[in-house]
């Protein structure tokens, strides 16, 4: 049996294929007014289906769940205790703010390996239904979005209005920088406005968006710290953010390999929380080796795994407690030892 589709609705498709295509031609205020002003014509209907199959700044495409990123915290990243609770209690209390006074921002830091991008990536698939791939999420590279010192300017301006036109179009939106560490100093300096106290700035509230930052800065002092709860026979459970995050704070804007060296985000108390990611043991790579064989479609094999990890590099030198490279090279070794 043939199903015909009344007109109106064959014509609400027809215009939604176009819309489609107009949304990767055209920058994004000039499609939001064309979408806005597409959907007045369309009516309700046409709104509803057209937010049904495109991601719109709204409760079907971002909806926090917060028991999700409890439970990813809890199950997948490893050797992360205090990261873990204050990620958890700092998205999770932003979130069900209704009025926050300021954007989010989180600096993550931590030897390479550790957790820091996959926390991020986790924060953002419990917001947002399309995670780390939704259009509300702006990921910056150092390397490879501001790589010439001597372009700097022209980086503070094209970020300051990239941040502007986002926030403008959802208010919601994520903004993730990492390799802080390559960071020109000044360049995070520019948007200080936009992470502050303010109601709104020409007609634009920042106060719903998250800020990011991923650096290894400070990555020395954390390991130290945890060395040294170690060699006292302390467990390293113990260790807690009030050990680490002064400290942690002093280094990073003290630190010359530091994107917030001097900065004014410290300076003014505007970053809410400095996260520390401690170095990972032999048994959390381990953990690491055997969901990422799950992940890549083999059954988990503690001989494989362990068998890798003998060949990784650990410190101290002689008692080999804790990875150098954390998880991050488990992967792409992974099929060597399968």
């Amino acid at each position: 049996m043939n199903v015909r589709l009344p007109r109106t609705w064959t014509t609400v498709l027809h215009l939604i294929v176009i819309s489609g295509l107009i949304v990767e031609a055209i920058e994004p205020v000039s499609t939001s007014l064309l979408l806005g002003t597409g959907a007045a014509v369309l009516g309700t209907v046409g709104r509803k289906l057209y937010h049904y199959l495109y991601e719109t700044c709204d409760e079907n495409w971002l909806n926090f769940n917060a028991a999700g990123l409890k439970n990813d915290l809890d199950r997948k990243l490893y050797g992360q205790h205090v990261a873990a609770q204050v990620i958890l209690k700092a998205v999770t209390g932003f979130m069900n703010n209704k009025n926050p006074k300021k954007p989010l921002v989180l600096s993550l830091h931590g030897s390479t390996g550790t957790g820091k991008t996959f926390v991020s990536q986790l924060i953002a698939e419990n917001i947002y239904i399309q995670g780390i791939k939704s259009n509300f999420v702006h990921l910056f590279t150092a390397t490879a979005h501001f790589p010439h010192d001597a372009h700097i300017d022209k980086y503070k301006t094209h970020l300051q209005e990239w941040i502007r036109g986002n926030v403008s179009i959802c208010p919601r939106s994520m903004f993730i920088f990492d390799e802080m560490d390559k960071m020109h100093p000044g360049l995070m300096d520019s948007i200080k406005p936009y992470l502050d106290f303010s109601d709104n700035l020409d007609g634009v509230s920042y106060r719903q968006a998250i800020f990011i930052f991923l650096s290894n800065a400070g990555g020395e002092m954390i390991n130290e710290v945890t060395v040294k709860f170690w060699r006292d026979g302390r467990d390293r459970e113990e260790i807690q953010l009030r050990d680490l995050e002064t400290e942690l704070s002093q280094s990073v804007f003290s630190n010359e390999g530091s994107g917030l060296r001097n900065s004014v985000l410290i300076d003014k108390k505007l970053v809410d929380f400095f996260v520390p990611f401690l170095p990972l043991e032999y048994k959390h790579v381990i953990q690491c080796g055997l969901a990422e064989m799950a992940s890549q479609g083999f059954t988990p094999t503690n001989i494989v795994i362990k068998r890798m990890a003998d060949d990784l590099i650990f410190f101290p030198k002689e008692e080999r407690v804790f990875s150098v490279q954390g998880c991050k090279l488990i992967a792409n070794k992974l099929h060597f030892y399968i």
